[in-house]
């Protein structure tokens, strides 16, 4: 760490020993050196693993630094040790928007993955086969990610991922976690506002612990480390969340600004300096567990080295994250919308185990659909107990020759999805049967019909009970209408008591009544009113989504919702209208046409509006559009080189916002490149092409103050 303090260790000793044998109060310069101290010692026991004094003498510390704050008030400064852990509760959890976005990682599971992962990495660079590239290996912690804003050396916000874009903020609860600084000297680096992503988890003894204290408390026990820990990051009671002992590893510095707003990230130029930075400034980060690797091959084998050791290391791994380490690769390359393409993880081999067959159940899905389940003696796979795992559909049955009763090899495949690698016919029992496939829908006995080149059977009687229900679930879930405090039990519960036939119904809920149903009462109805009235205001692209309409996921919802000012209006649509739109193709479109062509459907639209529920295009369904005048409106863009007056990211950032279209390389489709210092290939192939308007960085500002 860079406070000179705690660097002299024999300083820190000869002040503890003043402060533990001392029953009076602190000075006020005392209580600085004091709270110093204590950080020290917080940050070798919870990120060096390194205590330096009993556990005893900690408490002694802390409780003097404890009783001179509580007599002098004005002496307690927000980084204090004791400001950990607040007595307030989290009255809701906010969504807050990241300084930037969070995106997931692509998985790979051999060898060959990583061989045309780095085939992929050198294209894009435009770098030879043969030549060696550097690679940053770090643990993929199985726990969950949340990211840490710093602004002015202070802690001033954490937030779960979320989807990426936003989170829920939950600083309070980070603000517990002993691992992480409520300060730390980034101005040092001229640093004025970071934000960091990092992984809470829980050891695997200290998740042993909590889970015998639960037993012993009568307490349902927790399935596994990851839960335990992703689960109270988003509690109300910061000090419930204290109790789990969460540690936090920093593996990314995604956003860095200073005092005039520009990238100081690209100054650090790897991946790995950036990680030695912010272990610098006292960050738990991985260590022993991350490595340098000139190479795949080399990055290959430090994975196997973990694959082999990851049951005796004491925190849940799930794999390897592997990070193209030079800063300017990596912008290079680029991001798709879901990853970054300079990153990727290895997901170890899946935990397998052998299990038996008790049972199938056929559920019918929200669009009709029969997924055969399969109920399994409860095995324990990478830390979760199996007991249901999906038969995908009748073909994947007989393919695996699977039989009621038989032994079966289970994996979590990526330990993720428990999947039936395998039967053993050999192990058979007498008395198994073969499982049969229904031939009548289980919920309303419909017979089921299989297309041609279609391996699922599909119940078509949209009045289905079963498929109500799914639909129910499905409109209110978090991707749909958003209805908090509405789940699944509920819709079911709701729709057997009549409450609810179809999705209007939600809209016009009997409040008085759920207040007298057992379990309710009258603050619950009165939650659930306000969510309800809360998802009238949606835009209609939530709302599409949330008519169940087969194919209609939200990426098609929102493109839709972009050019329609009123829902009822796509009963007039035809599938030109649709295919029009860039990315719907015909299937979707006749989906739509045919559920807008039924006049069931048409009434329950008519309802929804009745009752409140927002049917006309808002500003939330149109893209932040550009003026058509703008500057670069219509065109591509593409930036090399040394930006001088601002970062790479800030200025593709004022591209986008006057019209233009970042890329990632040059090709024909480029109309604009930006040259800053030092450019290197990118602007030879861009002269070469000759199509290619070439601007200096002034030239670049100077349209855009122009336009």
């Amino acid at each position: 760490m860079k406070t000179e303090l705690f660097k002299e260790i024999s300083r820190i000793r000869e002040f503890q020993k003043k402060f533990l044998n001392q029953n009076v109060l602190a000075t006020e310069e005392e209580l600085r050196l004091l709270s110093d101290i204590i950080r020290y010692h917080e940050y070798k026991y919870y990120v060096e693993n390194d205590p330096q004094i009993s556990d005893f003498e900690y408490d002694q510390l802390y409780k003097l630094l404890q009783r001179t704050e509580q007599s002098n008030p004005n002496w307690i400064k927000p980084d204090s040790p004791t400001q950990r852990i607040s007595s307030d509760l989290i009255n809701s959890l906010e969504s807050v928007e990241h300084l930037s976005p969070m995106l997931s990682l692509d998985n790979t599971y051999s060898e060959e993955d990583l061989l045309e992962f780095d085939k992929r990495i050198k294209k894009l660079c435009s770098i030879p086969e043969a030549e060696n590239i550097e690679y940053l290996v770090e643990p993929k912690f199985d726990g969950g990610s949340i990211a840490v804003v710093f602004e002015n050396n202070q802690l001033i916000r954490a937030a779960t991922r979320g989807d990426g874009l936003k989170g829920e903020e939950m600083t309070l609860n980070a603000r517990t976690i002993r691992s992480l600084p409520l300060s730390a000297d980034f101005s040092s680096s001229g640093i004025v506002k970071a934000e960091l992503r990092g992984e809470a988890l829980i050891r695997k003894d200290f998740f042993e612990e909590i889970n015998k204290a639960r037993e012993t408390e009568g307490l349902p026990l927790l399935a596994n480390p990851r839960n335990a820990a992703t689960g109270v990051l988003r509690v109300k009671d910061p000090v419930e969340t204290s109790a789990r002992k969460l540690d936090l590893f920093i593996f990314q510095l995604g956003y860095a600004i200073d005092k005039n707003g520009l990238d100081k990230i690209v100054e650090y130029k790897t991946q790995s300096n950036c990680i030695d930075l912010l272990q610098t400034l006292g960050f738990k980060v991985p260590s022993v567990e991350k490595k340098v690797c000139k190479n795949i091959q080399e990055a290959f084998n430090f994975i196997k080295s973990w694959a082999e050791k990851r049951d005796h290391y004491a925190y849940e791994l799930d794999g390897m994250v592997i990070k193209l380490n030079d800063l300017a690769l990596q912008e290079i390359c680029g991001y798709t919308s879901h990853h970054p393409r300079w990153a990727v993880a290895y997901k170890f081999q899946a935990k397998q185990a052998t299990s038996k067959l008790l049972n199938v159940e056929f559920q019918v899905g929200k669009v009709g659909s029969i997924t055969p389940v399969a109920k399994i003696e409860v095995v324990q796979l990478a830390g979760v107990n199996v007991s249901s795992i999906s038969l995908h559909n009748e073909d994947f049955i007989r393919s695996k020759d699977i039989w009621l009763g038989d032994t079966i090899l289970v994996e979590r495949a990526g330990d993720v999805i428990p999947y039936i690698v395998k039967s053993f016919p050999e192990q058979r029992p007498k008395n198994a049967r073969r499982i049969e496939f229904p031939r009548n829908c289980p919920s309303c006995n419909s017979v089921l019909r299989r297309e041609e080149d279609n391996a699922v059977w599909l119940c078509h009687n949209s009045h289905c009970p079963a498929q109500q229900i799914q639909k129910l679930i499905h409109h209110v879930s978090k991707d749909a209408m958003d209805i908090d405090g509405l789940g699944p039990a509920l819709i079911e519960r709701f729709f057997e008591l009549g409450l609810i036939k179809d999705m209007s119904d939600i809209y016009q809920l009997d409040y008085s009544r759920i207040s007298q149903l057992e379990g309710m009462g009258e603050k619950s109805a009165e939650k659930l009113k306000i969510s309800v009235d809360k998802a009238k205001k949606n835009p209609i692209h939530r709302l599409l989504h949330g008519l169940c309409i087969h194919h209609l996921g939200k990426k098609i919802s929102k493109l839709i919702a972009e050019q329609l000012d009123f829902i009822p209006n796509l009963q007039n649509w035809t599938l030109e209208n649709f295919t029009r739109i860039k990315d719907v193709g015909p299937v979707v479109g006749e989906n739509i046409i045919e559920f807008f062509s039924d006049r069931e459907n048409i009434k329950m639209i008519e309802r929804m509006e009745e009752y409140g529920v927002n049917l006309h295009q808002t500003e939330e369904d149109i893209p932040k559009q550009v003026s058509l005048n703008s500057i670069f409106s219509g065109k591509t863009i593409l930036f090399t080189g040394t930006l001088t007056q601002m970062g790479r990211k800030e200025a593709e950032k004022l591209a986008e916002k006057n019209g233009a279209k970042v890329l990632s390389a040059v090709s024909g489709a480029l109309n604009v490149l930006v040259v800053g210092e030092d450019a290197g290939s990118k602007l030879a192939k861009a002269e070469k092409l000759g199509t290619v308007q070439i601007l200096n960085e002034k030239e670049f500002l100077t349209l855009i103050n122009r336009a």
